[in-house]
């Protein structure tokens, strides 16, 4: 497997493998959004590719020097979001992304690096885990709308 950073060449693999993580954002909105990603230099995105050069994953990355909740310094490496497509799960690819971003974070000078995940993914947890994460905080989001 090979990870790299993801550049416009990547655009139609890196916005399908958002789709896949994030279905109800559209194709579209994917490749406007990356569009921006490209140029933000507080953002890291790599893409995992078998030796056949097929896209297998991506982790995208930002650098929050606001408080991020669990964590003690700033800034801090945030993964915003990772995906494996189903066949390639279980052989070291969100491993390998997670490492790249890590790496990444260091040359940063972040100490820490933090993510998230709804209470419910029960499964994006485990993974958290299987790659190093420690809970910290479970938190629970209220709104109220204003007349």
């Amino acid at each position: 497997m090979i990870v790299a950073p993801a550049t416009a060449a990547d655009l139609a693999d890196w916005a399908d493998l958002r789709q896949a993580l994030w279905p109800d954002d559209g194709l579209d909105g994917h490749r406007a959004e990356i569009a921006g990603m490209l140029a933000a230099p507080d953002l890291a995105n790599f893409i995992a590719r078998t030796e056949d050069g097929l896209a297998a994953g991506l982790a995208e990355a930002s650098l929050r020097r606001d408080y991020v909740n669990g964590c003690e310094t700033s800034p801090v490496a945030f993964l915003e979001g990772i995906y494996v497509m189903p066949e390639y799960r279980r052989s070291g690819i969100a491993s390998q992304l997670v490492a790249a971003v890590e790496d990444w974070a260091r040359t940063r000078g972040c100490s820490e690096f933090a993510s998230d995940a709804s209470l419910d993914n029960l499964r994006s947890h485990a993974m958290h885990a299987a790659l190093g994460f420690e809970e910290t905080q479970r938190v629970v989001y209220f709104r109220k709308v204003l007349d």
